[in-house]
């Protein structure tokens, strides 16, 4: 016997480089539209090679503001899949959203001045090794836990940051 109900399934595509991109984009052409595309910001772990710390302001600049082919993606989508999505999927229940009782993580963008320049090499490790660090513009403020950490695009020197392990409620 055959069943006429559908079953509903969540659409994730790893990794936000070209390919997850273009996947997104046919997935939407062929008229779905609750996917996640799942990304990182690893902040240079592949030091000579990539930096793709600047995937979350790529994602703020190129597909929620700068893009002319193609349908852009609503800002608020943008924002829930950077903050709220990932965060319930890893089970961080104390952040994601702005309600009495979570963390204050939180940044104030200046939307139209935001502004992602290229990466850059730097020969600051050990043995004089390079990296490619990318900087971002536009960041009025980055507050963590309640302790702002960037101003103007600047370093605080405040680092109220903590390594987490496992689920975190309410």
């Amino acid at each position: 016997m055959t069943s006429n109900r559908v079953t509903r399934r969540k659409i994730v595509i790893i990794g936000a480089g070209p390919g997850g991109l273009c996947m997104g984009i046919k997935l939407k052409e062929a008229g779905f539209n609750d996917f996640t595309i799942l990304g990182l910001a690893d902040g240079g772990a592949h030091v000579a090679a990539i930096c793709d710390a600047s995937q979350p302001t790529y994602m703020l600049t190129h597909w929620a503001r700068d893009r002319t082919r193609g349908a852009k993606l609503p800002l608020e989508q943008v924002v829930k899949k950077q903050t709220s999505e990932p965060a319930n999927l890893y089970g961080l229940g104390d952040r994601g959203t702005i309600q009495v009782g979570k963390r204050a993580d939180l940044n104030l963008i200046d939307f139209d001045r935001l502004t992602l320049p290229a990466p850059y090499a730097v020969r600051d490790l050990p043995a004089g090794g390079m990296r490619l660090l990318q900087d971002a513009s536009g960041y009025a403020a980055t507050v963590v836990n309640g302790v702002v950490t960037r101003e103007h695009d600047e370093h605080t020197g405040e680092r109220p940051g903590r390594l987490i392990r496992g689920k975190r409620s309410n």
